[in-house]
């Protein structure tokens, strides 16, 4: 659960720190107060978008940090060590989240700083918020589909992951079908040009690398004449009267004192005969390569019309030889294609055909699958909704297929297959007996929807684990016995995870564990939105201005006092 939730410069809130224990909370307080932003501040602790235009005027930064206590075995556990972050059931787990005031977030999580998709992957599995507006999809038949596949998730997610996979093997193969198909109007075309292409790139036969060992060697050859004249001074002067043979005139003088004193000449002449070695070995390596400059216009010629060419085609096909080459390796697989259209045309076609039909057959075992679980939900809503003074509602979740006359044919009937199955799905409610059964977008009102998403909560509560579920303002367009129908399911979900509402309604108020006042104060000119946890008393004063508005009297206080009592002996 939520066990302690700070506050730093978020919109109107200049510091606000507050602990929470298990059980119904509720929020409450005047139109404008701030209760909305305890929500938000909620939301980006479970990974929502944070915004510059959030902080407080003046500051240069946001910071929201929650802390929460799991119990041992929580599947947040596993996705924390999964995501290489630290952490078990006997510490806190903390999340912590900054936005500066240049629009950066920085997000941690037990000190460890992780990226928005980490810390979201994280929060959906601690943090459940129902918005004020979330209950419009029910309005939305595309989104009922997906509401009857989380419900159903424990038996549908192993046949739609099967289902999947085929399908991202059969809109592949698909792909390749349909750009074939496309290709085929410029076939003779293209097939010209390649084979072009291809012979001018094969005629050169080109080797990786050799453009630049013949760059290198035009160089040589280019300069080839000045390189011999050059070279050929350097070893006459090597040779001559001044060059070896004056040094080993040098050497025989040097031999004569060292007869006389060894001890102090011999390590000049040891340097003088290593040297005279060395620069022997030197001029025989000079008459080598001398030997090797090759004067050969006929060579030079060649070399620059491979140069040449290899620039040519440089020019046409890619920077560098291995750019041209890895063309070429295209172009000969795509003249191969469309050289063999046909006879891979009729392979694509069998493969198709043949992961059509393992889609289908998949399809129709998800489908049945999710008529089952059709079934269940609607009973189990019908269930939820006698809870909620809904008890005459008949409710029926339809299965129905994607028609589409461009589609493929099952059954005698064109339809679309797409990445989530073969079906449709749309809510179809009958709010009274004796009357059809007819779309929910079509003739629900806003309190029904409001108490049928709460219905669809209570039901998901049950099959996930989120430890905290928040509601914001859910009770809107419902009063008298209705009102007191959602408190009472909101105090019964809190028995098996945390619950918070935010509410207008003293009915649902005073359902709750504990009672939170959000009120907005002036303090030096400055507006800011303090949290109060309210005490017995607190709470039949905030009852009695529910109930009464502006003037507090002693009937509504009385009234409220009352209200609790009743509120006590029904959670009892």
């Amino acid at each position: 659960m939520l066990v302690h939730l700070s506050i730093r410069n978020l919109a109107v809130v200049e510091a606000v720190d507050v602990s929470f224990y298990s059980g119904f909370h509720v929020l409450t307080g005047e139109t404008g107060a701030g209760k909305s932003i305890i929500i938000d501040a909620l939301g980006f602790i479970a990974g929502g978008r944070g915004s510059a235009d959030l902080i407080r005027y003046g500051c240069d930064k946001a910071e929201i940090e929650a802390s929460f206590d799991l119990k041992n075995g929580h599947p947040v556990w596993q996705t924390l060590a999964n995501l290489g972050i630290g952490g078990n059931a006997s510490e806190s787990l903390i999340i912590r989240r900054e936005i500066s005031a240049q629009g950066k977030s920085t997000s941690r999580i037990n000190g460890q700083l992780v990226n928005l998709t980490m810390l979201r992957e994280v929060g959906d599995q601690l943090i459940n918020i129902h918005g004020q507006h979330e209950h419009q999809t029910l309005l939305r038949p595309e989104r009922h589909l997906h509401l009857l596949d989380a419900f159903g998730s424990h038996e549908l997610a192993p046949l739609k992951k099967a289902y999947q996979e085929i399908y991202a093997d059969f809109v592949k193969v698909e792909k390749e079908w349909n750009e074939i198909q496309k290709s085929s109007r410029q076939t003779f075309q293209m097939l010209d040009m390649y084979r072009y292409q291809l012979d001018e790139i094969a005629a050169a036969q080109l080797i990786s690398g050799e453009d630049e060992l013949l760059s290198g060697e035009k160089v040589k050859l280019s300069h080839s004449e000045k390189m011999l004249g050059s070279i050929s001074d350097a070893y006459e002067l090597m040779n001559g009267a001044q060059g070896l043979e004056t040094i080993a005139k040098a050497i025989s003088r040097f031999e004569e004192v060292a007869s006389y004193d060894s001890t102090g000449i011999q390590p000049i002449l040891d340097q003088l005969q290593s040297a005279y070695f060395q620069l022997e070995d030197a001029s025989f390596a000079i008459r080598n390569y001398r030997e090797s400059i090759e004067v050969n216009p006929d060579r030079l010629g060649e070399v620059e019309d491979r140069l040449n060419l290899i620039n040519t085609l440089r020019r046409k096909y890619g920077e560098s030889i291995d750019r041209i080459l890895a063309y070429y390796e295209q172009i000969r697989l795509e003249t191969d294609t469309l050289e063999n259209k046909d006879e891979i045309m009729d392979k694509l076609k069998v493969k198709r055909e043949t992961l059509l039909q393992k889609l289908l057959k998949q399809g129709e075992q998800l489908s049945a699958a999710r008529q089952r679980c059709a079934d269940d939900l609607a009973l189990q809503m019908e269930s939820e909704l006698r809870d909620l003074q809904m008890g005459r509602t008949s409710l029926k979740v339809k299965l129905g297929r994607m028609e589409d006359p461009t589609g493929v044919e099952w059954k005698g009937k064109r339809i679309r297959v797409g990445k989530q199955g073969l079906d449709t799905a749309e809510f179809l409610i009958s709010p009274n007996p004796g009357e059809p059964l007819r779309p929910l977008s079509k003739i629900a009102s806003g309190g029904e929807l409001s108490r049928m998403m709460l219905a669809l909560k209570s039901i998901f509560s049950q099959h996930d684990e989120v430890p905290v579920l928040i509601f914001d303002e859910v009770d809107t367009g419902v009063s008298g016995r209705a009102a007191q129908s959602i408190a009472d399911k909101l105090y019964k979900l809190s028995e098996s995870c945390q619950i918070f509402s935010i509410t207008h309604l003293p009915q649902v108020a005073c359902m709750a564990d504990r009672q939170y006042l959000i009120e907005k104060v002036v303090s030096d000119g400055r507006t800011m939105t303090l949290v109060e946890s309210l005490s017995d008393e607190g709470r039949i004063v905030e009852l009695a201005r529910m109930l009464g508005g502006v003037e507090i009297t002693e009937k509504t206080l009385h009234h409220a006092q009352e209200m609790l009592g009743l509120a006590a002996a029904q959670k009892a």
